[in-house]
């Protein structure tokens, strides 16, 4: 079971990397960003909307006093974190920007701390302190931050988006199946991004071109399809099986491959190049995030437990603030999930 569900995970993991890699791809093609996130929330809603229906109707309905967090998943969780990640990636290589997203767990640390008001372990604070080093060798703040400004800017505003989604995952019962919330945040997105996203001056034409990157000829409808089945669909429907038989310390791990991931096929279909300082400073953000995730997991462990005695424990409410903390789960990135 373990290791089945950790394959899973890992394959999640990898599905959400395409995000970056396929969003350019589909840029080029002559798509802006926002267009790009719009045919992506679109696709992935329609899809999954005609499968929930076809399979599982129950998931899609909303209980009337959910109705205004799931607003808010779809604007902050799903619409925020998509929207900035793909302007980011225009900016920025797309690993940067994976690594920026990955800083959130410092924010979730500090919302927990500062706003819910629950003691830490010094384990949590030391991982956003080793985060914030290791973002500052990303940037290479020694060279008055090398990497474009605006991108960076715009990474870290998709990072406090990506945080409120690991918050608002946290909030979430029994009552709301996983499934259902992620297709109706990617309708809301959709909706949300329309006026600003203009998908009525799409032009459509692009889906039947190709474009050459790094010598490889792609066509633009093959990395939108990609976009949206495998980095959308496939990755949080994974993600969302995978988080329910993981421990949150083991699902946190996995899914950090999601930024070596977007960085290996960024660099096989982009030619995208990360320096040292980019490499050494992923590695140390990620040992940092995940130092705070597991530290926080093992705070929310603690906490549900006198809940656990009063009510009977649910697949949605054990382990919430653990669970949350994996991108995998119902985020993301990219990021978001944003995720992504």
């Amino acid at each position: 079971m373990k290791r089945g569900a950790l394959a899973i995970a890992v394959g999640s993991a990898c599905c959400f990397g395409f995000s970056g890699p396929m969003a350019k791809i589909v840029g080029l093609g002559g798509l802006t960003p926002l267009q790009a996130v719009w045919v992506r929330m679109a696709g992935a809603a329609l899809l999954l909307f005609a499968l929930l229906a076809a399979f599982r109707p129950g998931a899609l309905r909303v209980a009337p006093g959910r109705r205004r967090f799931f607003a808010a998943y779809a604007l902050i969780a799903v619409a925020g974190v998509q929207a900035l990640f793909f302007v980011a990636i225009t900016r920025l290589p797309v690993g940067v920007v994976l690594l920026l997203e990955y800083a959130s767990p410092v924010l979730v640390v500090a919302w927990v701390r500062l706003v819910r008001r629950v003691r830490l372990p010094r384990a949590a604070y030391a991982g956003a302190l080793v985060v914030l080093a290791g973002l500052g060798v990303v940037v290479e703040v020694w060279q008055g931050l090398s990497l474009d400004g605006l991108g960076l800017l715009l990474g870290l505003v998709a990072s406090a988006c990506c945080a409120g989604y690991f918050l608002m995952s946290d909030g979430y019962g029994a009552e709301v199946d996983p499934l259902g919330l992620v297709a109706w945040g990617m309708a809301g997105a959709a909706v949300v991004l329309a006026p600003i996203a203009r998908p009525w001056d799409i032009p459509w034409a692009a889906f039947g071109t190709a474009v050459t990157v790094n010598g490889h000829t792609v066509p633009v409808a093959v990395a939108a399809v990609c976009l949206v089945v495998v980095a959308t669909v496939l990755a949080y429907g994974t993600g969302v099986i995978a988080v329910r038989r993981l421990s949150a310390a083991v699902g946190a791990t996995v899914a950090s491959l999601e930024v070596v991931a977007g960085a290996l096929i960024a660099w096989a279909l982009l030619a995208e190049q990360l320096g040292v300082p980019q490499i050494v400073g992923g590695v140390v953000v990620l040992a940092g995030a995940l130092l705070a995730q597991t530290a926080t997991s093992g705070v929310s462990r603690t906490i549900e437990a006198p809940d656990a005695a009063q009510r009977p424990a649910s697949p949605a409410a054990s382990g919430a603030l653990s669970r949350s903390l994996t991108r995998a789960a119902t985020a993301p990135a990219s990021a978001s999930d944003g995720a992504d």
